[in-house]
């Protein structure tokens, strides 16, 4: 059986990503819920399809580690799955939930986890593609699925004779003489059942039901607008002059993409799905940053074609009605309780811990950007400007240029992104862990451009197969992740089938592709989400990989960022992509002399968009959500309470493109600084014994990355490190401490 809660995400966010987004300073990044039938009612009849052998998704995949048969699969595929696959695990739980025999966990809990395999290889399949590479048809079923598959997510966890012997068993646990990893998958069903609804009155179980499906239908419109409105809304250039200042890539691949809208002579940007959007960094027309940026924070507005503010003031209102139907006092409340954080008052405190130095930091680097602004007017005899947030990045650049003296086009050319992947990426998961990786091209891709690596342990043995899927483009959503289209258990036999997913710009044909080093660092971060797939190694699927809580999900992925700048795993990979010749020192030096450089303005707005999240999923009764007018004035008031609220620096993203918070990270959207201070503890700790050592790699992988969430998160990380995590390590990285 599928994670309990990834059918009731999936449809919602498009892409079974949980723990799986990349770390909010780079790109940025997640299951679902039929109204149900009536209770105890039949098992809806399949699809007419195509018989079994014809439709690929009714067996597993008979390539490798079951690897998905791309070339094979059809979008005519997936309904029919669906229908099926729904069926076909109603049936199996109702001989779970009508048995005459006494409840065991073999005959209960074990029997749950084997049930729903065909729908779970369909919607893990079809939610990746939705992700990477969506189309007209796959949105339409979405659209017509994400209600079905919340019904029959609720069709299950409300069916009152199953939670009948979850609950029988969980009473007696203590009786039962269970291992470890068996009296947690207890314990954790017994939790989602309740979560779900099932002590409820019939009455209140009949409106959550309702709640689930108007709240997938939501997701799904919410996500659907987001992308639509990336690509309808980029800013189109009549002149190549208007670009002064863009790198030439850049310029090529903004031709490419008008050519593709058949507005040849012209450049199209397109936007990113955060609010500050890199071009920003090096245009030096500033009426061109500006339209960007207005271009940027408009989307999802009221009056515009893919307003979201309607579909934000319902998915609140409903939210805050589930929460209190379930006992809670907010739906943040009710989010947090399965978390590491546990409380509201947890994460208030540490987000209001940071608030202050972060945004003193920012107005510090402010004021160094409005003198350098000033100094520059002054001597071309033109009157000053005011500091806007579309002159930041232009200006911090100038800044760092001078502070530091480079920019990112000089570190462009030594980081050639498939050379970064195999001698920087590849090459310190073989020092830490032993692993080697040889590329395949005989497995079929869904893009001609990803690339397919199988991946071995130390003793030769095939440990995994890897997906590195690089590029953007119009069918993909916008940021980083990972997800995994098949997961490690054994109670199935099964072993990883795992991709990773970037959206760096494609070059023009036969130009290599030349990254940042946040992409660099990105592309270290989404592999450590890898490793946490690939290393997993639990009984069962529930446990499988990155099955942890929210916030615990990204600090394997961050520690793995440690590794970009590494002298030894730098000197492997960091090489001019024409001559070979290595990075000169000092150009690394400076890059890492620079690491906190504009460190006020990273996290000003990651920590406006955090508390923003924090402050809508806060709200307390359904009477307090504000209309669809009121949305930005709620977002006004929220960031001014909180005193983050600085105009140079809006959040990352603003509510109405605010995906994280309409999905999987509702409330979630701290988890990334929560992780951060974990990681920040680790690194100290790898550092003080030793570095890029296998008895180092050897250690994080058998105290956690293996574990995935067959243990309490937070014992993982004491295992790992022997002590408590301590807010100092990360209050150093980000320049936070006092002054």
């Amino acid at each position: 059986m599928k994670h309990p809660l990834a059918l009731a995400m999936a449809a919602a966010l498009s892409t079974l990503a949980l723990g799986a987004c990349s770390a909010p300073d780079g790109n940025d990044t997640a299951t679902a819920t039929a109204p149900a039938p009536a209770e105890n009612a039949a098992a809806p009849a399949p699809t007419e399809a195509a018989p079994a052998e014809a439709n690929p998704l009714f067996a597993a995949s008979p390539l490798p580690f079951q690897y998905p048969q791309f070339d094979k699969i059809s979008d005519e595929h997936f309904g029919p799955a669906f229908d099926q696959g729904m069926a076909e695990q109603l049936k199996e739980i109702s001989v779970i939930a009508d048995s005459g025999e006494p409840p065991t966990f073999d005959n209960t809990i074990v029997a749950m986890e084997k049930t729903g395999q065909t729908l779970d290889r369909s919607t893990t399949l079809f939610f990746s593609l939705v992700g990477a590479d969506t189309n007209d048809a796959r949105k339409a079923i979405q659209a017509d699925y994400s209600p079905k598959l919340a019904a029959h997510r609720d069709a299950i966890y409300l069916n009152p004779g199953l939670f009948k012997r979850v609950k029988t068993l969980y009473d007696k646990r203590a009786e039962l003489g269970l291992n470890p990893e068996d009296l947690r998958l207890l314990e954790r069903y017994h939790e989602d059942f309740v979560r779900a609804g099932a002590e409820l009155s019939q009455a209140d179980q009949a409106r959550l039901k309702e709640i689930n499906s108007e709240l997938a239908k939501l997701g799904t419109s919410f996500s659907q607008n987001v992308l639509a409105e990336v690509n309808d809304s980029a800013v189109v250039v009549d002149t190549r002059e208007e670009l002064d200042g863009l790198p030439e890539e850049a310029i090529a691949a903004a031709a490419e993409a008008a050519k593709a809208r058949k507005l040849d002579g012209k450049y199209v940007i397109a936007l990113q799905n955060t609010t500050g959007q890199p071009p920003e960094a090096f245009l030096t027309n500033r009426a061109l940053r500006q339209r960007l940026h207005e271009a940027s924070v408009a989307r999802g507005s009221r009056g515009n074609p893919y307003d979201n503010t309607g579909i934000v003031s319902q998915i609140m209102k409903l939210r805050v009605e589930r929460a209190k139907m379930l006992g809670y006092p907010d739906y943040a409340s009710y989010s947090l309780a399965n978390q590491t954080a546990k409380t509201t008052q947890a994460v208030n405190d540490m987000l209001g811990k940071l608030a202050p130095p972060a945004v003193a930091n920012a107005k510090r680097e402010a004021a160094d950007l409005q003198a350098l602004i000033d100094k520059e007017q002054k001597a071309k005899g033109e009157a000053t400007f005011k500091l806007e947030p579309w002159d930041w990045a232009f200006y911090a650049e100038k800044v760092r240029k001078e502070k530091y003296d480079f920019d990112e086009s000089q570190i462009k050319p030594y980081l050639e992104a498939k050379n970064v992947l195999e001698n920087g990426v590849f090459f310190a998961a073989g020092k830490l862990y032993g692993l080697t990786f040889k590329q395949r091209t005989d497995l079929p891709v869904y893009q001609p451009d990803v690339l397919v690596y199988d991946v071995f342990d130390e003793d030769g043995s095939q440990l995994a197969i890897f997906i590195e899927d690089l590029y953007a483009r119009p069918s993909k959503r916008g940021g980083a992740w990972m997800n995994a289209y098949v997961q490690q258990n054994k109670l199935f036999g099964t072993h990883p089938v795992v991709a990773n997913h970037l959206n760096i710009p494609k070059p023009p044909e036969g130009q290599p592709t030349l990254m940042t080093w946040d992409e660099t660092t990105t592309m270290f971060h989404e592999f450590g989400h890898a490793l946490h797939g690939m290393f997993s190694n639990v009984k069962y699927p529930y446990f499988a990989g990155t099955s942890v809580p929210r916030d615990f999900v990204e600090f394997p992925s961050q520690v793995n960022e440690m590794w970009a700048d590494w002298p030894e795993v730098l000197a492997n990979y960091a090489k001019h992509h024409e001559t070979g010749e290595a990075m000169p020192k000092e150009l690394l030096d400076k890059v890492m002399a620079a690491a906190q450089f504009n460190e006020g303005f990273r996290t000003t707005e990651y920590l406006g968009a955090a508390m923003l999240d924090q402050n809508w999923h806060q709200i307390g009764s359904v009477d307090a959500v504000p209309a669809a007018d009121g949305v930005m004035a709620f977002e006004a008031a929220a960031l001014k309470k909180d005193g983050i609220d600085y105009p140079p620096v809006p959040p990352r993203y603003r509510t109405p493109y605010f995906s994280h918070i309409m999905s999987g990270y509702a409330a979630g959207y701290y988890s990334y600084i929560w992780s951060e201070v974990l990681d920040a503890n680790t690194v100290e700790w790898i550092k003080q014994h030793g570095g890029l050592t296998r008895a180092n790699g050897d250690r994080f992988r058998e105290t956690l990355l293996s574990r995935g969430g067959s243990k309490d998160a937070s014992e993982l990380f004491r295992d790992f490190t022997g002590h408590a995590p301590e807010i100092g390590p990360l209050l150093k990285r980000r320049g936070l401490e006092p002054k």
